[in-house]
């Protein structure tokens, strides 16, 4: 028998309805008044209509819609209610919960949830066992083969026919569950095919994009623990520990449902954590997404895809859901838009934990250990979600690809956390594996290569019957855990699994076969050779091809605008009035215009506060921060970077910082690397990092590697090496996310401007000598320190300018077009200047420049100081810039140097440039000497920033009437 449990809120018009199939009417009454209401605010009845706190049950016109999840879809609600009632001895069968909302408009997902239209006769999933199929490819002829793969597997011909040969070979056809795991085990989502593949470049051979990137990593590696050998990159820290790091994407599920995606996101990067050698603790996460703007017209969206605004809501709940849950602070991170982010977005999540560098290497499985299964039960969600991620999203994936999406339960996963912990410090453990991407398959696929495992399906928990082998293998099903111990020491871990109330299951064995040997119980359904499965994929050869439109520096105007229409996207008939070659910004010409202009780049969604993102994030749990994302008087200056204490008795630290800017990738996909790998660390050094002690983590996400988005994406590849090379530093860890691109039926083909996602995580020996960005003091001396180019290519303040074409007073054109060059050579100097002023406290505070350019950048920390600014500019030329030759030393700002004209200067987004407060004119000029930089002004009392050229006022603003702009936008979307 099934007792419903209806609670209301006081004050709220829906109701939450709970299921309880097993108990008595006694024990759904217990339920209800110790678990799942309140007495204080909420009414509860069992098996009855519930009355509203003084409203009518059914207002007129209004009916009340029950909205639950699918059967089998993850409601982690659910899992802990069934926790609850058996620490209660209460023993329910099963349980379900749903919401009735009274309401003309409801909206739901259909892919997770559906309406409930009649009382079920039971909560339980009853399906007859599902057997296990041969699927014919011996003789299938290449396009038969090519439909196979269609279907679910996303492998080419040549790589089809590869499985067909091997097949041949053996004299049989595959099973299914073979079939599925050569797919996800070559999928581009696991086996990086592109970045592993040989180049042709322009017709000349390249070695392979991976091949590029470690070798000058690990030509660096001064404080590497370990990298590009697990699940996490590991540098060196004190007193005998790592520090992990690890960023991972998550775009393709969070396409198509943001709520799942984004917390199985988290909840798989922080098991990548966990999974780091013999295991680590999670410490800090950061959370960074690429939406189109929130308020797209409905007719620009493509067939199939969500609202922005939706999408940018849903993912926000679950970075939140998940990470407050797990008591991890997610303390780092950024938002930004474009429209071309309109059918795929872009969320990235990171995690970063600390271990003993004594279990941070995996200790290599022997001849009998055991593999064991720790964590949640195994269901059908997630199937197919690696070899999902690895295609192109069309206007069919959210119906055909519903299977892909998952529901994370971080309570789950933090008992799973500490359990492991617990083992590892028992030395129980050989080493970890994360079932993300693949599950079963591509976590024990991947430890048992070496040795051969035989493994029995039937041993899995199962959230409910009916599944296949091979979907019980190829189930992404989250919160699961692979482990690897000796059978000695299976005793003690269960003694350790039920401490915690963690379910475990002894799947298989290593057996010595070099064979991956799977069963269900007395039936084998997947018998193949280690060797080929992860050596068989044939190597790609692939060729990349430079745009023939591609922006040369001396472009002229038809030429620019004809060509970046096509290098970015084949469907756009209007391109981003950001990169527009033919648009020639003319300077405010009043008081007035000025003040509208900066409030227009600073209600930016590239440049607005995210302080009503962060503040629904824990940022400060477990207690480590020593800088806080937000500083100031008010609390609401954004800092640069989060500074982590691990160790309250110690004083060194963890600093950890990103950046990106996909915009500049599509302009020039080199220069546009150089700029978010600078933006990464002048973040880490703004805040008091010497960036000598930092390592980089990597994140491609970019279109379908056609001939064009390859060239683009081998170019970026380019860069981040030369990046290594110059400051002696290396990546660490990274990931690549090759499918960004949407193909619709009506021939609409929409690819995302690419993204690079650096990340920094470093050490620092003393957190007490950090600054954050708010102004200290009146009468500081403000201090712009660093190269600066001329070029305002993707800036801001171009996407917000009208155009005025014709006037000889113009911007030079190759600034509108070219992307603002970052000289390496002084950037390290630069840095280490940064650094020094900081390690001896001249350098009250720090901000560095990036999107909303120089000026947004002193806005920012008049709001943290609650103060105004005197700026003066000193332009020569009134305001009229003259044409000069390209970006060469002449540019190179020192105090002698003069301002050529005033928006070209405020709304500079060069990254590696600096605002720092010094007390006085002479500490710049003792500390700055040996770089670019140029004293601004001073700090005043009040709320005004009074610009000057010239000795003439350009305008004066209220910084309490900007704050009120620039808040405004995330206001909104997040009351």
């Amino acid at each position: 028998m099934i007792q419903k449990v209806r609670v209301q809120t006081a004050g709220q018009d829906n109701i939450k309805v709970y299921r309880l199939e097993g108990a008595s009417e006694k024990e759904a009454k217990v339920l209800a008044e110790k678990l799942l209401s309140e007495r204080t605010n909420q009414k509860y009845t069992i098996n009855q209509p519930i009355h509203l706190w003084g409203v009518q049950a059914h207002p007129r016109g209004v009916s009340a819609v029950e909205i639950a999840y699918k059967p089998g879809v993850m409601n982690p609600e659910v899992e802990s209610i069934m926790k609850a009632a058996s620490d209660l001895g209460i023993k329910l069968i099963a349980c379900d919960s749903s919401t009735e909302y009274f309401s003309q408009k409801v909206s739901f997902n259909p892919l997770i949830e559906h309406i409930v239209t009649e009382e079920p006769q039971t909560l339980l999933i009853k399906e007859k066992p599902a057997k296990t199929r041969i699927i014919p490819v011996r003789n299938l002829n290449a396009q038969e083969l090519l439909d196979l793969s269609n279907e679910t597997l996303f492998l080419n011909l040549e790589e089809m026919q590869t499985i067909q040969k091997y097949f041949k070979k053996i004299k049989r056809d595959p099973t299914d569950l073979e079939l599925e795991t050569l797919a996800q085990t070559w999928s581009e989502h696991s086996g990086h095919k592109t970045f592993k593949a040989d180049l042709i470049v322009d017709g000349k051979k390249k070695l392979p994009l991976m091949t590029r990137l470690k070798k000058e990593a690990l030509k660096h590696d001064k404080n590497i623990v370990s990298a590009f050998s697990d699940n996490s990159g590991v540098m060196d820290f004190y007193d005998g520990f790592g520090i992990c790091g690890k960023v991972e994407t998550h775009n393709s599920p969070s396409a198509i449902e943001p709520y799942g995606g984004a917390m199985t996101g988290s909840g798989g990067v922080f098991r990548d954590i966990a999974a780091t050698g013999k295991g680590a603790k999670n410490i800090a996460s950061t959370d960074i997404f690429c939406f189109a703007p929130v308020d797209l017209p409905a007719s620009e969206l493509p067939v199939g895809c969500l609202p922005p605004e939706y999408l940018l809501k849903r993912v926000v709940t679950g970075v939140r859901d998940y990470g407050n849950r797990m008591g991890i602070p997610t303390n780092n991170g950024s938002v930004h838009f474009h429209k071309d982010f309109r059918a795929k977005p872009t969320v990235i999540v990171g995690a970063f934990g600390i271990t003993p560098k004594k279990y941070a290497i995996k200790e290599k499985p022997k001849l009998g250990d055991l593999i064991i299964c720790v964590g949640g039960k195994t269901g059908r969600d997630g199937i197919h979600g690696a070899t999902f991620s690895s295609g192109e999203m069309t206007d069919q994936t959210m119906g055909v690809h519903s299977s892909a999406v998952q529901i994370g339960n971080a309570i789950e996963e933090k008992r799973i956390f500490d359990a492991l912990l617990d083992a590892r410090n028992e030395n129980l453990i050989r080493l970890v594996q994360d079932c993300g991407g693949g599950g079963f398959s591509s976590a024990i696929g991947e430890i048992g290569e070496e040795l051969g495992v035989s493994i029995n399906l039937e041993n899995a928990p199962l959230k409910y019957q009916g599944l296949a082998p091979w979907e019980i293998w190829m189930s992404e099903s989250q919160e699961r855990m692979i482990v690897v111990l000796q059978r000695k020491n299976l005793g003690k871990f269960k003694e350790i699994c039920k401490k915690y109330n963690v379910e475990f299951a002894v799947l298989g064995q290593f057996d010595g076969s070099k064979k991956l040997n799977v069963s269900f119980g007395s039936e084998v359904v997947g018998n193949l050779d280690m060797k080929f499965l992860h050596q068989g994929l044939p190597k790609r050869v692939m060729k990349a091809n430079k745009p023939s439109n591609v922006i040369p520096a001396d472009a002229g105007i038809q030429r620019a605008i004809s060509s970046q229409a096509s290098l970015l996207n084949e469907s756009r008939s209007e391109l981003d009035p950001r990169l527009r070659g033919d648009d020639r910004v003319e300077q405010p010409k009043s008081e007035k215009e000025w003040v509208k202009v900066l409030e227009k780049v600073l209600a930016h969604g590239n440049v607005c506060s995210k302080e009503p993102i962060v503040r629904l994030y824990d940022h400060s749990v477990q207690g480590t921060n020593d800088l806080q994302p937000f500083s100031g008087i008010n609390l609401d200056g954004p800092n640069d970077s989060p500074v982590l204490r691990p160790f309250l008795d110690k004083k060194y630290g963890v600093i950890i910082s990103h950046g990106l800017n996909p915009v500049l990738n599509s302009i020039d996909p080199y220069w546009g690397s150089i700029w978010a790998a600078t933006e990464a660390l002048s973040n880490f050094v703004s805040v008091g990092g010497d960036y000598k002690e930092a390592c980089l983590i990597n994140n491609y996400v970019w279109p379908f590697p056609d001939e064009q988005s390859l060239w683009s994406l081998d170019r970026s590849v380019d860069a981040v090496v030369d990046f290594m090379k110059v400051f002696k530093i290396p990546i660490i860890s990274g990931k690549d996310s090759l499918s960004s691109t949407y193909r619709g039926k009506d021939g609409v083909v929409i690819k995302i401007p690419p993204v690079l996602c650096i990340s920094v995580l470093g050490k620092i020996p003393d957190t007490g000598k950090t600054v954050t960005t708010d102004f200290k003091q009146v009468g500081s001396t403000i201090v712009l320190v660093g190269k600066m180019s001329e070029s305002l290519g993707g800036s801001t303040y171009f996407d917000v300018r009208p155009t005025y074409v014709g006037d000889p007073s113009l911007i030079a054109q190759d600034d509108i077009t070219m992307v603002p060059k970052v000289d390496l050579k002084i950037l390290s100097k630069t840095f280490d200047a940064i650094h020094k002023g900081i390690q001896t406290g001249k350098i009250l505070s720090s901000h560095d420049i990036s999107e909303g350019g120089i000026i947004g950048a002193i806005f920012e920390m008049c709001v943290g100081g609650d103060c105004g600014v005197e700026i003066e500019l000193n332009t020569s030329d009134g305001g009229r810039l003259k044409r000069s030759g390209s970006h060469d030393s002449s540019h190179v700002l020192k105090e002698s140097n003069e301002v050529k004209r005033p928006d070209q200067f405020l709304f500079n987004e060069t990254a590696g440039c600096f605002i720092v407060e010094v007390e006085n004119k002479s500490v710049a000029e003792q500390f700055f000497k040996s770089v670019p930089y140029k004293i601004l002004g001073k700090t005043k009392e009040g709320n005004k920033m009074e610009i000057y050229g010239n000795e003439e006022k350009l305008f004066v603003a209220d910084v309490n009437d900007l704050k009120k702009v620039w808040q405004e936008p995330m206001r909104r979307m997040f009351p």
